[in-house]
């Protein structure tokens, strides 16, 4: 990979300007905009077959996009009741498993709730799910990477520090950064120091292999004092997407930037031009 295909730009999505809402028609788009890379949303539950599975990693592979998936919604590895864990468990593994059948390399998920328990308990009790999913997946020979998000509300499990802690304490995760929830939820975040902070932490954490092979979304965001109210186009929010590009940029990031702006394509083209130019 070179210096300049180091870090892809797509969609988290089917293109607006899809010809059809499928998804082999978004990639085929995502190709004709010259974007490289699709996160395919499973977000209302996982509805596709392996067979559909294996003719979109097909697609995917002969115009040259790189795929990605996010799991459901519907994900609380805190849950109370051992059913709605099981089941947050289980539509984390389907998403992996559809994922590896169209050649994707990362399945993305909000983690959990904390509800009224604290923070040290509820890592304890995630990191036991996860344990026990990414378990399953490896004796299955599934090897997609399982990327916990960093959430935008304070009611929900995903710091930063708590996503890059399980991802150094357990073999097959790894982050999803989500810069515009960082922001929301902290106020902050949103500066060429406090970026490449970010990037310094995960590097100090993870090692360097983390920063060569990062999922990242980015977006316009509003925010308030409980953090992330809904994503926004990139020209519509404060977010200093510029300097997060040039940070990623010196920092030589490698992986996938995943636009999750309301226009999708025209930010994530935004983005990349952006990108390209410093």
């Amino acid at each position: 990979m070179t210096s300049r295909e180091r870090l892809l730009f797509g969609t988290a999505g089917i293109p607006r300007s899809s010809k059809a809402l499928s998804t082999q028609s978004g990639i085929e788009r995502i190709h004709e905009l010259e974007l490289g890379c699709m996160e395919v949303e499973f977000v209302q539950g996982v509805r596709m077959s392996p067979q559909s599975a294996r003719d979109v990693g097909n697609v995917a592979a002969r115009k040259g996009i790189k795929l990605s998936a996010h799991a459901p919604y519907f994900i609380n590895l805190n849950a109370q009741e051992l059913d709605k864990m099981a089941a947050s468990q289980e539509r984390i593994i389907q998403t992996a498993r559809i994922t590896a059948l169209f050649g994707g390399e990362s399945v993305v998920f909000h983690p959990a709730f904390y509800l009224k328990d604290e923070p040290a308990k509820v890592y304890a009790t995630v990191k036991k799910n996860l344990e026990q999913i990414v378990a399953k997946l490896r004796a299955e020979g599934n090897r997609v990477w399982i990327r916990p998000e960093v959430m935008g509300k304070g009611s929900q499990f995903g710091t930063l520090e708590e996503i890059l802690q399980l991802s150094a304490e357990i073999d097959g995760v790894a982050p999803a950064l989500d810069f515009a929830h960082w922001h929301a939820r902290t106020g902050k975040a949103n500066s060429y120091n406090e970026f490449a902070a970010i990037l310094r932490k995960v590097e100090s954490k993870l090692g360097r292999k983390a920063l060569d092979n990062m999922h990242i979304h980015v977006s316009g965001i509003s925010y308030g004092p409980k953090g992330e109210n809904k994503h926004l186009d990139l020209a519509e929010s404060d977010l200093k997407y510029e300097e997060l590009l040039r940070a990623l940029k010196d920092w030589k990031v490698g992986g996938n930037v995943i636009c999750e702006s309301p226009n999708l394509e025209k930010d994530a083209q935004l983005l990349q031009q952006t990108y390209k130019k410093l």
